[in-house]
């Protein structure tokens, strides 16, 4: 692989000061040994993690009044009821349990130039909840309660960077939400620094390329949500080196121009701002929160609280054993989904330019109620034995499409800190020429330039469609 991976510039002006272009040969050998290194690093600490009765959750206990599941300092999280009414979809009405985490947790990348080309300090982090035990991670990956060291553990490493001034520039900073289905409110300061200093990495860390950690990013399972989201939000401009060599060379041409505002775009970004702000005003989507033991359609047994049709997900407790975190053993509830989700992303060259659909999607959790999503995000699964009307558009479009439509198809790791074994088929289709070009209600088509925009800004993505951004961007 030999191509230019370039931050772009706030104004007019040279913007390859972030640049690679190392031979293909060098491009492999380097992802080898950062595969080798995160198995040594899985190899050289004790993990564990085990399903444990509520009982047994240390520091944890439901409240006798509400029945909520909280920590007895009251930090962390809780798992709470939640209550919908809303005129989106055919379902008016639910109530749900939701983890309510009201603090700003950071992921953070710090970043430096090594002979000449951008370098993120990359961590090898194990999370309770993932699929494989370890991967790769943000430089700070923290919650204010770690930050501020209530589990009593050791300090977060590197944090320094990210909260003392002078110690390091600021290149992106916003703040973002995670799952609204399954979080009240949560978000996350998204954050790059840059700092000159010599930092020499700790074993468990490592200094990589976008070129790598982009390559990575193509294996199931390798590079964790959180540094997903993180890379969404770096502002590339436009390559221009020569694209991947194959087949679909129309493809990575349109997705070069997609990044360019000067390429023009289906709707002017105004209009695109002003749709959305008319979807949110015109939709019903009124929440509430009530006690964990008046959610109805829910059921709690000694070790799972689960929907009584086996459908969405259960609570479950979980007792960890982590040698390489700040606190070396923990119990803790996880979220555990029933079925592996889906996030498709369809994208479609009008006039040369790819555009993305992405879907106005409301979630119970989100701050501002709605945020776009990609052009199909559910777990099939949940949508067995019900009617044809209650499927999501576009899902049997995506499920059915041949194997030469598939741009990126990988599984990735949903948030391992709060979800046990929470995986998504994440992928992009490239649609065929007489695929609409006239959005059904709710959906509009993008242009990648158009996404990183709105991306400086907070809530308009939300985190399936962030991921789908970091695939895209692998796909220069």
């Amino acid at each position: 692989m030999t191509v230019d991976r370039i931050l772009a510039p706030d104004g007019p002006g040279p913007s390859a000061r972030f640049t690679e272009s190392g031979s293909a040969a060098e491009d492999r050998a380097s992802v080898k040994a950062a595969l080798a290194w995160l198995t040594a690093r899985r190899d050289a600490h004790t993990f564990e993690v085990v399903r444990v009765p509520f009982a047994e959750l240390q520091e944890w206990s439901f409240q006798a009044d509400t029945g909520n599941l909280g920590h007895r300092s009251g930090r962390f999280f809780t798992v709470e009821g939640h209550r919908v009414h809303t005129d989106y979809g055919k379902v008016p009405r639910w109530d749900q349990p939701i983890i309510n985490q009201p603090e700003i947790g950071m992921l953070g990348f710090l970043v430096k130039e090594i002979d000449g080309v951008l370098h993120c300090l990359m961590q090898a982090k194990m999370e309770p909840g993932n699929i494989n035990v370890v991967q790769l991670s943000p430089t700070v990956q923290a919650t204010r309660s770690n930050q501020k060291r209530v589990h009593r553990g050791s300090s977060v490493r590197y944090l320094e960077y990210f909260t003392d001034p002078g110690r390091a520039d600021v290149l992106v900073d916003v703040l973002q939400s995670e799952q609204g289905s399954w979080f009240l409110g949560k978000r996350n300061r998204n954050i790059v620094v840059e700092t000159t200093e010599d930092v020499p990495p700790h074993p468990d860390y490592r200094w990589m390329t976008i070129g790598d950690i982009q390559e990575l990013l193509r294996l199931d399972n390798m590079v964790n949500m959180d540094a997903r989201t993180v890379l969404s939000c770096v502002p590339f401009a436009r390559p221009t080196g020569a694209p991947p060599p194959g087949p679909h060379g129309e493809f990575h041409a349109g997705l070069r121009r997609s990044m360019a505002p000067e390429e023009g775009s289906l709707h002017p970004t105004r209009s695109v701002l002003s749709w959305f702000t008319d979807t949110a005003a015109r939709h019903e989507l009124r929440t509430e929160r009530l006690p964990l033991n008046r959610v109805e359609g829910w059921h709690r047994t000694a070790d799972t609280i689960s929907h009584a049709e086996g459908r969405h997900f259960s609570i479950i407790g979980a007792r960890v054993t982590a040698g390489s975190r700040e606190v070396l053993s923990w119990t803790q509830p996880l979220l555990a989904p029933h079925g592996v989700g889906l996030a498709a992303l369809l994208v479609r060259n009008i006039g040369g330019v790819v555009h993305v659909l992405l879907h106005a999607r409301p979630e119970a959790g989100f701050p501002h109620g709605i945020e776009l999503a990609p052009s199909v995000q559910c777990t099939p699964d949940n949508y067995r034995g019900l009617p044809d009307d209650h499927r999501p558009r576009f899902l049997d479009y995506v499920t059915g499409v041949p194997r030469e439509r598939v741009r990126f198809d990988a599984v990735q790791s949903e948030e391992g800190g709060r979800f046990h074994h929470a995986e998504c088929r994440y992928t992009v289709i490239e649609v065929e020429e007489d695929f609409p070009v006239e959005e059904p209600e709710g959906y509009r088509w993008l242009t990648l330039h158009q996404v990183t925009g709105l991306l400086r800004h907070s809530h308009y993505l939300n985190v399936q469609a962030r991921s789908l951004v970091a695939c895209l961007h692998s796909l220069w």
